[in-house]
């Protein structure tokens, strides 16, 4: 029988390189406006820095307070990889501090997602290593194990496969899949082109033309006095 909860697997499929670059610079807000709003990671995840966040979801799950697994993912992981981390969103052991971050950054990894803990966050601030984190704690993590790698996790709601594209920026982290990826592209891309007709509108007319809101306002019968 399968050791379930308790399985490594070292490879998996990832998107061609090439895909996942077309998303570079592409606002997270303006893909999510394309998926329905159902692709977005918790809000409780927060980035440490500014650096964006790209690459293919290389995938961990732990039990609260442990990060055994997440030392193996570290030296699995591929250059471009993202590590994604299921702990369960517990906050008071953390998984994933300063050294194992730099060491990550120095192996290539592209950014650790942790839907936990951090420590060591001042020096993560300024580390050109983009890290998303729920909370920090000092308190150092169990080592122990079970878990799992790369298999698929769900992180509030969602789910993440690996190999899935992960996209960050200040507004949050957002999961992509490849398969629908050069759509979801092109409709954000339609996106960013709208709102940049409708900022040099704005500039030049100082109007906002929105009839949906009086439409709204009437249906609802709201009063307004003069």
């Amino acid at each position: 029988m399968a050791n379930i909860g308790c399985v490594i697997n070292k490879t998996f499929k990832r998107p061609d390189k090439a895909l996942i670059e077309k998303f570079r610079g592409v606002p997270v807000a303006n893909i999510d406006d394309v998926v329905n709003g159902m692709s977005a990671l918790p809000s409780s995840l927060r980035p440490v820095n500014s650096v964006p966040l790209l690459g293919p979801a290389f995938t961990v799950r732990v039990p609260a307070g442990d990060n055994l697994m997440y030392h193996k993912a570290m030296d699995l992981a591929e250059p471009g990889d993202i590590i994604v981390i299921d702990a369960g969103g517990y906050t008071e052991r953390a998984i994933v501090g300063e050294l194992m971050s730099t060491y990550c950054m120095e192996r290539g990894v592209a950014g650790i997602v942790v839907y936990g803990a951090i420590r060591d966050k001042e020096p993560l601030e300024h580390l050109p290593f983009p890290v998303y984190y729920v909370a920090t704690t000092p308190n150092g993590p169990y080592q122990n194990g079970p878990g799992e790698i790369n298999t698929t996790i769900s992180i509030g709601g969602v789910i993440i496969r690996p190999g899935d594209i992960l996209t960050g920026d200040g507004d949050g982290v957002l999961v992509i899949q490849p398969e629908h990826a050069e759509e979801i592209l092109q409709n954000a891309k339609k996106v960013g082109e709208h709102e940049d007709h409708l900022f040099a509108d704005i500039r030049s007319t100082k109007k906002w033309e929105r009839p949906f809101v009086d439409e709204r306002l009437a249906a609802i019968h709201c009063e307004i006095n003069e």
